[in-house]
């Protein structure tokens, strides 16, 4: 069997290697994305390494860590959070889950709703995306 380099002891440093150089790739993007156009449009000044560094990691304290972002068990959320809900419903006799699907569905589709923003299809257990809201 072929041995992965970052597998055993080597991890420790092989990771945090990695982490730190993605860090540093994205610091010196954002610091030249800032540079180069921020200062000619909002007429601010230029700003270093470590200034950029400090926005991308305040930014994603403030927005969020997550690739897709917002998560949700309509909008497909995290695996075993998926997994959780479909073994609950196997387990719900079927008067049970009527009652659960319309509880979720004035949730979701209600007044202050998301109003067709990918609903979740309680019938086949699958998100579906809509592009305009359904008034």
């Amino acid at each position: 069997m072929r041995k992965v380099f970052y597998e055993g002891p080597q991890r420790f440093i092989f990771i945090p290697l990695s982490i730190a150089a993605f860090l540093s790739l994205i610091s010196l993007v954002v610091m030249q994305l800032w540079n180069h156009l921020l200062p000619d449009i909002l007429h601010v000044g230029a700003i270093t390494f470590w200034q950029a560094m400090g926005i991308f990691v305040l930014s994603k304290i403030l927005f969020g860590i997550g690739g897709k972002g917002g998560g949700g068990f309509g909008r497909g959320g995290s695996p075993w959070m998926r997994k959780r809900m479909e073994e609950r419903l196997k387990t719900m006799s079927p008067e049970e889950r009527e009652r659960f699907k319309e509880q979720m569905k004035n949730r979701m589709c209600g007044p202050g709703g998301r109003r067709g923003w990918g609903r979740y299809n309680w019938d086949d257990n699958t998100t579906t995306e809509t592009t305009t809201p359904n008034a």
